[in-house]
């Protein structure tokens, strides 16, 4: 016999909901800062980049799918990554000289983006989420 499926909490839908809308503002921050950085990329390089974007970017979202069914190594995962992702963001948004307009598009979506990954790993850290995730 198995083990009923916990029933999922507020706490893990918001915080998936927050990844959701945070996924595409990161990857627009990162586009913006491929093409109009301090290095800009042309030709191969910028669609080797792309590439490899689309399938991180596909490989975030498989993440999230898995989230909502309790699997606990993607919540580890995402929670890693969006580290990773803040400190990088971050530290780019004060490093790296952009044009105006550039610079204030990274800025937006960087700065709400990051927030909204930080509230989505708060969430799924908090008690009622921590004990949904069985898998």
């Amino acid at each position: 016999m198995t083990e009923p499926t916990p029933t999922r909490p507020p706490d893990v839908d918001t915080g998936f909901w927050l990844w959701v809308l945070a996924l595409p503002l990161m990857t627009a921050g990162f586009v913006v800062d491929l093409v109009s950085g301090e290095q800009r990329v042309s030709g191969l390089m910028l669609a080797i980049a792309l590439v490899f974007l689309a399938v991180l970017v596909s490989v975030v979202a498989t993440f999230l799918v898995l989230l909502r069914h309790g699997y606990r190594w993607t919540r580890t995962c995402l929670t890693g990554g969006a580290i990773a992702t803040v400190v990088f963001s971050v530290s780019e948004l004060f490093t790296v000289d952009r044009p105006e307009v550039a610079a204030l598009i990274y800025a937006a979506v960087v700065i709400v983006g990051s927030v909204l990954v930080c509230g989505g790993v708060f969430l799924l850290h908090r008690k009622d989420a921590h004990d949904f995730f069985t898998r």
